[in-house]
């Protein structure tokens, strides 16, 4: 495989990607390419109010309805919680069945006398990683 980086401050930013066939390298280069770009509406009374991805600690659910976490403010979104984990990228993983964190806003781990394993993000969101995600998690974070 070639690589080729050219730095003109100049020209437009485009990528072409040449290859024989669509791969998984080739699908996770599209999606991270995708969710810089990516943005959500998130609802606060009566505004609308644009995310960024990259600036959303975490997406929840609370009484059937998903709210994405941004700093100190909860924005519901209209999005199903299978929805949004199919557009994120690698930043993000999920720790239960309604709870997926930026792992890049993560600030520490608290293990407790049980075995349970809660998550508390830079934000003071909190959140417990489930029996069936825990695999998940201490394998891509290096736990």
């Amino acid at each position: 495989m070639k690589y080729h980086l050219i730095i003109d401050k100049d020209k437009e930013e485009e990528i072409i990607i040449t290859c024989h066939e669509k791969n998984e390298m080739i699908e996770k280069i599209e999606k991270i390419l995708n969710i810089n770009n990516y943005k959500i509406n998130g609802y606060c009374n009566d505004e609308v109010i644009l995310l960024d991805i990259k600036d959303i600690y975490a997406f929840s659910t609370k009484q059937s309805k998903v709210y994405a976490c941004v700093k100190d403010n909860e924005y519901l979104i209209k999005e199903r919680i299978y929805q949004v984990e199919s557009i994120l990228d690698d930043t993000f993983i999920k720790i239960n069945q309604g709870c997926i964190i930026n792992i890049n806003k993560i600030q520490k781990f608290n293990y407790s006398i049980g075995g349970a394993i809660k998550v508390i993000l830079k934000n003071g969101f909190q959140d417990y990683v489930s029996r069936r995600e825990l695999k998940n998690v201490k394998r891509r974070l290096g736990l």
